[in-house]
């Protein structure tokens, strides 16, 4: 089977070149969020998002895309199967950790982290791992997490903190960054126990870095802490971004069925529409089992105003 997906990083001057090979090339624009624009052509689909910026191609045609338009075009080089000459890192033994919900008012943080090697770096590029940002499928993000589990070599952790356990560590912590740190320490050192020996662990930036060498320091861990931005870019990072997203969208439907009412993603309108639905339902005090008691979104919920 052909590759049939396919993400890059492009520079900010070639979004518009890219869009006008497009428009040439026959492809229909489309408009999609957080994006710069989409575009189809028959099966083939191509997102350009403003982070980044990075394409994500999708469909039966994405390596001819890549070969023919992408590589010559656009990047200058060819990249595709020769990721290993590009990125050797990525293929050496090492742990990912990403995490899932902490921008969510419902729901609950999930840390999830994933080792792998050469050989299982490699299965996963064929299986089409990927950030979870840009896998817009709950169906898809499914089934990525068990083609992560299942492949030979990978060895996985996750940590799915709930709402109330979170609002008590929130309050221990007093900081989202502390207790950020605390979970990505805890599944590093899960992992190290799963794989001993393996030297090096890769995250996405923390705003201070020492954060979180603090806290792995504390779980007496010895590997090589990396963290870089764009960190999803690694395939053991978006392994863990996919397990993590896993494990968040089952609680958010489980959630939502127990309690009668969807429990939307996000902090805008429709999470005030839901949540002062459950308070009419269920009544304030239970408000801190679906969550996040520190976002400004609980006062508007609570405050006299909405009574």
């Amino acid at each position: 089977m052909g590759l049939t997906t396919y993400t890059q990083e492009i520079e900010e001057g070639d979004v518009e070149k890219l869009r006008e090979l497009l428009k040439r090339g026959g492809f229909e624009m489309l408009e999609k969020p957080y994006a710069y624009y989409g575009a189809r052509k028959g099966k083939l689909n191509v997102t350009v998002y403003e982070k980044g910026p990075k394409v994500l191609i999708q469909g039966k045609d994405t390596e001819e895309f890549v070969k023919f338009i992408l590589e010559p075009e656009i990047l200058g080089e060819a990249r595709l199967g020769y990721e290993e000459v590009h990125n050797p890192e990525m293929f050496q033994p090492h742990f990912g950790i990403d995490e899932s919900g902490k921008g969510d008012y419902f729901g609950p943080l999930v840390i999830a982290g994933a080792y792998t090697d050469l050989e299982s770096t490699r299965a996963l590029m064929e299986a089409g791992v990927m950030d979870s940002k840009r896998v817009s499928s709950r169906d898809r993000i499914v089934n990525l997490s068990g083609i992560i589990r299942r492949t030979q070599g990978v060895k996985v952790s996750v940590i799915l903190v709930g709402p109330k356990r979170y609002n008590e560590l929130y309050e221990r912590f007093a900081n989202l960054n502390e207790l950020l740190a605390w979970g990505h320490a805890k599944v590093i050192k899960e992992l190290s126990e799963l794989v001993p020996g393996c030297p090096r662990a890769l995250s996405d930036q923390f705003a201070n870095p020492r954060v979180l060498e603090r806290a792995l320091a504390r779980q007496e861990v010895n590997v090589k802490l990396q963290q870089r931005t764009k960190g999803e870019s690694d395939v053991a990072v978006a392994a863990a971004s996919i397990l993590a997203r896993e494990a968040f969208v089952r609680w958010i439907e489980n959630a939502s069925e127990t309690w009668g009412l969807a429990l939307p993603l996000g902090a805008g309108a429709p999470v005030l529409a839901s949540g002062r639905e459950f308070i009419a339902l269920h009544g304030r005090e239970r408000l801190a089992e679906i969550a996040k008691f520190h976002f400004k979104t609980t006062n508007q919920l609570t405050s006299t105003e909405n009574e």
